[in-house]
C-alpha cells in the first residue's frame, strides 16, 4: 500500500508548550490567498484537529466537527488515538470556537458538519495530526535517552526503547516534544493494522448524556439570564403590522416586547413560560403579503405541468433515450410525487445571546459554528473578530442546524435591545413546525421503453420541483442547474451515481419553486429519487413478468458495489426462499454520500390495511468502518427516521402557511411500529464514504415495493397514512 505523507509546506510548522502539554495541529492545505508566511499560524479545521497531551497523561483531542448523537466525536477521536498510539481510556474531546478558528487565520478549516462528512472529510488530516504527535512524542524520549528514534516504540502512552527495555510516559515528555520542530513527513498505518480505529468502541459522549451532565442549548444557564419566546408571521414572506406591547405590561415577569426584523415580535421575560404564555396573549396583527392564499393544491398544479415542460436542466444523459422511447416497442411510465417534510428535531431551535456594542457571544446547538458566528456577526452589526459562537451539543440537527441560522440572528436581535443581558431564546414546538426550512417538494414523471423481448432500452426521468441551492444558494446555481436534485442518479463516479446501465438514457429537472423554503434535510434528494428509481425498477419488473432481483443484476453488471450490497441482502434476508407465511418482501438500493446502500423489508398487510413492517435487513459499504457500533446505529436511526417520513411525514400549506403545528399532525413513528433491523457493515476498503444519510434512502422503497407484493396496490405519493392498504 503506498505510504500518505505529510509535506511541512501542508501542515503546522510549529508548536506550543503550555503547563507542560504537547500541543500539536494539523490542517488542510494551504486556503487559497493564504501565504506561506501564515501557514504555520494555520493548522487544523474541522476537517483537521489539535492534539493536548497533559502530564498526567490525558489526551484531549479537539474536534471541530458538531456532534448530535452520529458519533463523530467518538469516531474521530478514535482515528487520532490510532495514529498517535495513546492510551484510549484517558482520551477527552473539546470543540474548538469559530471565533478562534478565526482569529488563527482559519486554522480548523471548514466547520460545517452536513452531508455524513463528519469523518470522510476529516479522516486524512486528523490522522495526519495523531501520527505527528506520536512522532514529537518519541523523539522527545528518544532525545533524552540519547538513542536514535527508530530504537523506540509507542503503545498505549506509553514509549519503549527496545534495546535497553527503558521506557517513559506520553505526560512526561510532553513538554519536551513540544519545543520540538514537527516532522516534515508521518507515515499513517494501512488501516489493515488498526487496533482502535475499526473497533466498537463505547461513545465518549454517552455516559454525560445518561447522566444528565450533557448541557445541551436548552439547559443553558448564565448568570442573569433571561428568556425570550417569538412568533414570526404565519405566512412565508409576510410582514408584522402592528403589536399591542401595553395589553401584557402587566404580566409577571415580563421585561420586554421586541420587535423582530420585519416580521416577528418577541416577549423577553424571567422564565420561559412566562414569556410564552405572554406572548400568546399579546395582540398581533399581520400583513400576510402574496402568498396568503397559497396551497398544496397550487403546488402540486405547477409541479404536475412541469412534468411535461420544455423547460428542463439534463443532470446525466446517455444516448438518446427520447428517440429510444419513440421507437420502443411498448412503454411503460408513472407519476410518483414526494411533499414537504419538516426536520422534528427534538430539540427546538434555540440560542442564548449576549450583546453589547463591543462584544457579541452567542451559545447555540449548531452544525456549523463559522455559518452561526457569521449571522451572529451579522445581527450584532459587530466584526466577526469581535463576536464568538460557543458551539453546545446538538438535540438533534438533521440538516436544520447547517445553511441556515435564523434563530441566531432572531436571539442577537433580541438581545441588543437588552445590551449586556444574556437571552436565550427557545422556538416553541409550533414555531419551529411552522418556520422550518423544508424538504422539498417534488414530483417524477418516469418512462421506460422496452423491446420487443421486454428489455430495458430506455429510461426517462422527470424531476419537477424545488431546488434547495435555489433556496439557500442561489449564485451556486450555474445555467439554471441544481446538482444535488441528481443525487443517486449521476453519472458513475464516487458521489450519488446510478446504479444501473440503461443504454438510453434521460434525467433532467423542471425546477418549481414555492413560497416554502427548502432546507437540507437528512438523506436530502437521494431519498425520493430512491423511492422514483427503486418503485418504478419494481414496476417494470412485475409488467415484463420478471423477479425484481433478477432484473436489477441485469441492469448492475457493470457496478459491482452496487450490486454487492444487494447481493448480501437478499442472500441474508434468503430471497430465494418463501418468506414466512403472510409477509411479503421487497428490495431497493442506492448510492449516496459516498457510500453503496440496500436493503430488503418484510411486511404484512391485513385484510382491515394494517401494515406491520416485521423486518429490514440493509447492507452499508462505506469503503473504511471506524466504529462498526456507530454504523449498526446510524443504520438503525436512519430508519427510524425515514420510515417515519414514509408512514406519516407530511407538511401542508393552506391560506400560505404550514397546517401542522405539533407531533399530533406531523407524527413519528412508535416504538411498536419499528421493525428488526439487522446490518450488515461491509468495508470493501479503498474509499471513504457517509453513514448518517445513505440508508434513509432505501428505507420507503423497499417497504413500497414490499407493499405491492402483499396488497397488488402500488403507493406513488407519501406519506403512507393517506392510502388505503385493505385488500379487495
Amino acid at each position: 500500500m503506498q505510504v500518505n505523507q505529510v509535506s511541512r509546506r501542508r501542515f503546522l510548522g510549529g508548536s506550543v508548550a503550555t503547563t507542560g502539554a504537547l500541543v500539536v495541529g494539523f490542517h488542510v492545505p494551504l486556503i487559497p490567498g493564504q501565504t506561506q508566511a501564515q501557514a504555520p499560524l494555520a493548522a487544523s479545521p474541522e476537517v483537521n484537529a489539535w492534539v493536548v497531551v497533559k502530564p498526567d497523561d490525558t489526551v484531549v483531542i479537539r474536534i471541530a466537527r458538531s456532534e448530535m448523537g452520529q458519533g463523530t466525536l467518538t469516531g474521530l477521536a478514535q482515528l487520532v488515538a490510532e495514529e498517535l498510539e495513546c492510551d484510549w481510556s484517558k482520551v477527552t474531546t473539546e470543540y474548538p470556537t469559530p471565533g478562534q478558528n478565526l482569529a488563527r487565520k482559519r486554522v480548523w478549516g471548514n466547520f460545517s458538519t452536513g452531508g455524513s462528512r463528519g469523518i470522510r472529510d476529516s479522516h486524512e488530516y486528523v490522522r495526519k495530526g495523531g501520527a505527528m504527535a506520536r512522532a514529537m512524542l518519541v523523539q522527545a524520549a528518544a532525545d533524552a535517552w540519547k538513542v536514535p528514534a527508530s530504537e523506540c516504540r509507542a503503545a498505549a502512552s506509553v514509549i519503549t526503547h527496545l534495546p535497553s527495555g527503558r521506557t517513559t510516559r506520553y505526560g512526561a515528555v510532553a513538554a519536551a516534544a513540544a519545543k520540538l520542530e514537527p516532522p516534515a513527513d508521518v507515515a499513517l498505518k494501512d488501516p489493515r493494522d488498526w487496533k482502535l480505529a475499526g473497533q466498537p468502541l463505547k461513545r465518549l459522549d454517552t455516559l454525560d448524556k445518561l447522566n444528565g451532565a450533557q448541557v445541551y442549548g436548552m439547559d443553558l444557564k448564565l448568570p442573569g439570564l433571561l428568556n425570550a419566546a417569538i412568533k414570526d408571521c404565519p405566512v412565508f414572506g409576510g410582514t408584522l403590522k402592528r403589536f399591542d406591547a401595553a395589553a401584557i405590561a402587566g404580566r409577571p415577569g415580563v421585561k420586554k416586547v421586541v420587535r423582530v426584523g420585519e416580521s416577528a415580535v418577541a416577549v423577553v421575560a424571567d422564565t420561559w413560560w412566562r414569556a410564552k404564555t405572554a406572548l400568546d396573549a399579546l395582540p398581533i396583527e399581520w400583513d400576510e403579503g402574496p402568498h396568503a392564499k397559497a396551497s398544496s393544491a397550487e403546488f402540486a398544479t405547477v409541479l404536475r405541468a412541469g412534468l411535461d415542460a420544455s423547460d428542463a436542466v439534463v443532470g446525466h444523459s446517455v444516448g438518446d433515450a427520447k428517440a429510444a422511447l419513440a421507437a420502443a416497442a411498448r412503454r411503460i411510465e408513472a407519476v410518483f410525487a414526494y411533499p414537504h417534510q419538516n426536520h422534528a428535531t427534538m430539540e427546538t431551535m434555540n440560542a442564548t445571546a449576549r450583546w453589547t456594542p463591543q462584544r457579541c457571544e452567542v451559545w447555540t446547538p449548531t452544525q456549523n459554528g463559522e455559518a452561526a458566528l457569521a449571522a451572529a456577526a451579522e445581527a450584532a452589526g459587530l466584526k466577526p473578530a469581535q463576536c464568538e459562537v460557543y458551539k453546545l451539543h446538538l438535540g438533534g440537527g438533521f440538516g436544520r442546524r447547517g445553511a441556515v441560522h435564523d434563530w441566531v440572528r432572531q436571539a442577537v436581535a433580541i438581545a441588543k435591545e437588552l445590551p449586556g443581558t444574556p437571552v436565550k431564546l427557545i422556538w416553541s414546538r409550533e414555531e419551529d413546525m411552522q418556520h422550518g426550512r423544508y424538504h422539498p417538494v417534488t414530483m417524477c414523471k418516469l418512462s421506460a421503453g422496452l423491446d420487443a423481448q421486454g428489455r430495458l432500452t430506455a429510461l426517462h426521468m422527470r424531476i419537477s420541483g424545488q431546488s434547495i441551492v435555489a433556496g439557500i444558494f442561489p449564485q451556486n446555481i450555474k445555467d439554471g442547474r441544481d446538482p444535488v436534485v441528481f443525487q443517486g442518479l449521476n453519472a458513475p463516479g464516487p458521489e450519488a451515481s446510478i446504479g444501473y446501465t440503461v443504454p438510453n438514457l434521460l434525467i433532467d429537472h423542471a425546477m418549481r419553486n414555492p413560497h416554502v423554503p427548502p432546507g437540507f434535510w437528512r438523506g436530502v434528494n437521494l431519498n425520493q429519487n430512491a423511492i422514483y428509481l427503486e418503485c418504478f425498477l419494481d414496476e417494470v419488473a412485475h409488467a415484463t413478468k420478471q423477479d425484481p432481483l433478477a432484473l436489477r443484476r441485469q441492469l448492475m453488471a457493470r457496478h459491482p458495489k452496487h450490486l454487492a450490497v444487494l447481493d448480501a441482502v437478499a442472500q441474508r434476508v434468503g430471497w430465494d426462499k418463501p418468506a414466512p407465511a403472510g409477509v411479503h418482501r421487497g428490495l431497493a438500493q442506492t448510492m449516496g454520500f459516498g457510500s453503496y446502500v440496500a436493503a430488503c423489508a418484510e411486511v404484512s398487510v391485513s385484510r382491515e390495511g394494517k401494515l406491520k413492517i416485521h423486518r429490514i435487513v440493509a447492507a452499508t459499504d462505506c469503503g473504511h468502518a471506524v466504529n462498526p457500533q456507530q454504523i449498526e446505529a446510524q443504520v438503525e436511526g436512519s430508519f427510524v427516521y425515514g420510515l417515519s417520513a414514509a408512514l406519516y411525514g407530511e407538511c401542508t400549506v393552506k391560506n400560505g402557511r404550514i397546517e401542522q403545528a405539533n407531533f399530533d399532525t406531523y407524527p413519528v413513528m412508535r416504538l411498536d411500529e419499528m421493525p428488526k433491523v439487522e446490518t450488515i457493515v461491509m468495508p470493501s476498503g479503498g474509499f471513504w464514504g457517509g453513514v448518517g444519510e445513505p440508508t434513509i434512502a432505501v428505507a420507503a422503497p423497499a417497504v413500497l415495493n414490499a407493499i405491492f407484493a402483499a396488497t397488488g396496490k402500488r403507493i406513488r405519493e407519501l406519506p403512507l397514512r393517506r392510502h388505503d392498504l385493505r385488500t379487495a
